[in-house]
């Protein structure tokens, strides 16, 4: 039961957090990633937040824009 809860509060601070970084703090994104890593982190949180941390942060990983950066 604890430990539930305790991971419900975790995979909503991890969604919050690519949310928030993706909207506010990362303006070189395209739009089109920057509605990607939302819709994930909305269905796989924890794990959007992990991958978002070590590769989607960068824009040279954005699939919409090219490598270009």
């Amino acid at each position: 039961m604890v430990f539930n809860t305790i991971l419900g509060i975790v995979a909503v601070l991890a969604a919050i957090y690519v949310i928030y970084d993706v909207i506010i703090n990362n303006k070189k994104l395209s739009d089109g990633m920057k509605v990607l890593w939302i819709i994930l982190a909305l269905f796989f949180s924890i794990i959007t937040a992990i991958v978002y941390y070590f590769i989607g942060r960068h824009a040279k990983n954005d699939l919409f824009r090219g490598n270009k950066l």
